[in-house]
């Protein structure tokens, strides 16, 4: 099968004119007509949407484990938690578990995305796959597409316009590539995008997205696997399950799978590294932030507003399903990253390790016969190693001491805590996130006045906020 232009010469490839034909190369690169679940408003029909992957759990169970995915290893972090419990006030410090994704063929959880959006372009016919991303999810759909005997191409935003390349990002360029990828590089900007969308319509390949619903149905799974397997090892739910939040791909798949095993008092608990002041699309600031994935640039402006993405509508909508969003410092990632390896004995990478410097200061709030699990790690290697990471802060100026988390600037400084009673996660505002949705949703389509909301709109934004139509009615007078 085959979606490419058949006469490219006589096809207008300036910027706008690619950017305008972007749902009809989104919709030959993936399979879907969204179309079918709009309403011309603000609603969409979103369950439908997911039930377009055409698998069912248990379906996908099967196609991932033909090629190793999934039934990954929970680990109890007994060392993690007797620490934490020095720090929490008597009868405090819940016990904390991990899920090791690491033990996925390419290292992370990401590739039961990858799995089921690699299968799914197979069976439809097409010759390759494309993936726009500077992280792991590259990596995990180059494994799968040599699985699957398929071509691949990542597409990277990998250097500042001096052509220094960020060491996690360079690293995963080098994991793609070791898969047979073909992997194209470019500087921070609007360029990728674009040249995303020209690649997806010259060659007619797959756009193997993190955001279409195979790739969030593939995260069901784990959702699912982590309550079963914590059934059969403590004879109960998690109290509380927490997930690195960036795209919100991570937590949406995963808290749809708690659903599905009927784990609806585990409350769901997003976590991202604090990088409030660096903007994400700024050459400048490129390389001033020692986490690509999982902090606030992305977290933040993706809960609020999931359709930024590169399909028209994203399956990966986290405001849906959480119940708590909390932040942590870049120093105290770091902290936790070093206490893992060193009393844990699981070396593992930051990012992942965001949602674990989370759970050590939520511990503390808990008793201490609940329990947290932290639903995922990651591999890590020579750019994504912690060391590498604070070196590079070093060379690009930013000042890195021991002191109180609390006085980190991002992209000044990163304060590593002094000790660990020091860590301490900070609540966000889930009412404020959950009005910005709503403002965006007005504004995104155009909605000049409160009679132009309809009943069913109502209905659709108290699901995406998780709140009820009374809180929206609210919102929307404020906003009117």
């Amino acid at each position: 099968m085959s979606n490419a232009v058949s006469n490219p010469a006589i096809v207008d490839n300036s910027y706008e004119a690619v950017m305008s034909r972007r749902n009809e190369i989104m919709k030959k690169a993936v399979g879907i007509d969204y179309a079918d679940f709009e309403s011309g408003a603000i609603a969409f029909d979103y369950e439908k949407m997911m039930k377009e992957t055409g698998y069912t759990l248990e379906e996908i169970q099967k196609i991932q484990s033909q090629t190793s995915v999934g039934n990954t290893p929970i680990f109890e972090l007994k060392n993690i938690t007797a620490l934490a419990r020095k720090y929490a006030a008597p009868g405090k410090g819940a016990r904390i578990f991990v899920k090791d994704e690491a033990g996925n063929p390419s290292g992370s959880f990401k590739e039961r995305r990858a799995a089921t959006a690699v299968y799914h372009a197979k069976r439809l016919g097409y010759k390759g796959v494309i993936a726009a991303t500077s992280g792991n999810y590259g990596a995990a759909v180059a494994s799968q597409a040599a699985m699957q005997g398929l071509k691949c191409i990542v597409v990277q935003e990998c250097f500042d316009s001096r052509g220094v390349g960020q060491p996690e990002i360079v690293e995963k360029a080098r994991k793609c590539e070791a898969h047979g990828a073909e992997v194209v590089q470019l500087s921070v900007g609007p360029e990728l995008f674009y040249t995303f969308l020209r690649l997806l319509e010259e060659t007619g390949y797959f756009n193997a997205s993190l955001y279409t619903p195979f790739g969030i149905a593939g995260v069901e799974t784990l959702g699912y696997e982590l309550i079963m397997q914590m059934r059969e090892r403590v004879g109960k739910d998690p109290d509380v399950v927490i997930a690195t939040n960036a795209g919100g791909g991570n937590l949406t798949g995963t808290a749809r799978g708690l659903i599905k095993a009927g784990a609806v008092n585990t409350k769901v608990v997003a976590a991202s590294v604090n990088l409030a002041g660096l903007h994400m699309a700024s050459d400048t600031m490129f390389n001033k932030k020692s986490f690509t994935t999982g902090h606030t640039g992305f977290g933040v402006p993706f809960s609020t507003w999931p359709d930024r993405s590169d399909v028209p509508r994203s399956a990966a909508r986290p405001l849906r399903y959480m119940d708590r969003y909390l932040l942590v410092n870049q120093g105290e990632v770091f902290y936790i990253t070093e206490a893992m390896a060193q009393i844990e004995g699981l070396e593992r990478g930051p990012a992942g390790n965001t949602a674990l410097a989370a759970a050590f200061s939520l511990a503390q709030e808990m008793d201490q016969d609940q329990i947290i699990v932290v639903q995922e790690t990651e591999y890590t290697g020579a750019g994504k190693h912690h060391a590498s990471q604070l070196s590079f802060a070093r060379n690009n100026g930013i000042e890195i001491v021991f002191g109180e988390p609390k006085t980190e600037v991002a992209g000044k400084t990163i304060v590593i805590p002094e000790n660990p009673g020091m860590i301490k996660a900070v609540d966000m505002d889930m009412t404020k996130l959950r009005k910005s949705l709503i403002k965006n949703a007005i504004a995104n389509n155009k909605i000049e006045k409160l009679e132009g909301v309809s009943d069913a709109d109502v209905a659709f934004l108290a699901a995406e906020t998780k709140t009820d139509e009374a809180f929206v009615r609210t919102a929307l007078k404020e906003l009117f």
